[in-house]
């Protein structure tokens, strides 16, 4: 009887053994959201000059191709993304080999605690990644936003602001090495008394409402 038992007990432990590794091979940035848009990217069609919006929830939340009325533009942007979540699926960007990539990412990299410097390396590298994978993709890096705590919400995000202005000034300065262009968001959308993300386009601090993507529409259509 106890033979038995411990036959039954090892047959089930072998069993889990797969879930188990499974689930310590996941990198931190993989949560449930972020495998169900990156699984569905990779089932979509590839087509022809295709524009990417490639991002965070603040990208995922812009309904851009109803925007621009353009059905070229694809948005890939998936909500709590990092920049190390981005160059993790970038090859599903690259592959279909788009006309050009709009980059918008960072800002949950610095709630988490990374270093600027770090997200500052990591969204060249992204930039790097798409010219090295699609050679004649124009790449265009957009600043990150402003944030906003007078709504004292996401207080890991909106206390970032020191950090968001030297990595966007680090951004600018290395787009005028590269075949990269940079555009600058943050001037557009902070207020004229301060550097916080001007209340008429968020309701959070963080997240934009429709006059925030319209504003963001308005600067970047000359590019689409």
């Amino acid at each position: 009887m106890l033979n038995a038992k411990l036959i039954v007990t090892a047959l089930i432990l072998v069993c889990c053994l797969p879930v188990v590794r499974a689930q310590e091979g996941k990198k931190s940035f993989q949560s449930t959201y972020y495998e169900q848009r990156r699984t569905l990217f990779e089932k979509l069609p590839n087509t022809k000059n295709e524009i990417i919006f490639m991002g965070n929830s603040i990208t995922d939340g812009g309904e851009w191709s109803e925007l621009f009325q353009n059905k070229r533009i694809k948005n890939r942007g998936i909500s709590g993304d990092v920049t190390e979540g981005v160059l993790f699926r970038l090859s599903e960007v690259t592959e279909s080999k788009p006309a050009k990539v709009f980059v918008l990412i960072g800002i949950n990299d610095l709630a988490r605690g990374l270093s600027k410097e770090a997200v500052f390396s990591n969204i060249c590298k992204i930039a790097e990644q798409i010219q090295s994978d699609s050679p004649k993709t124009r790449v265009y890096i957009q600043s990150l936003l402003p944030v906003n705590p007078e709504f004292e919400k996401f207080s890991g995000h909106c206390s970032k602001t020191n950090e968001i202005l030297w990595i966007n000034q680090r951004l600018k300065g290395w787009c005028t090495k590269t075949s990269c262009s940079f555009i600058d968001l943050f001037s557009e959308f902070k207020s004229d008394s301060n550097d916080y993300m001007n209340p008429i386009y968020t309701n959070d601090g963080l997240h934009l409402k429709g006059e925030g993507y319209q504003l963001w529409s308005e600067i970047i259509r000359e590019f689409i």
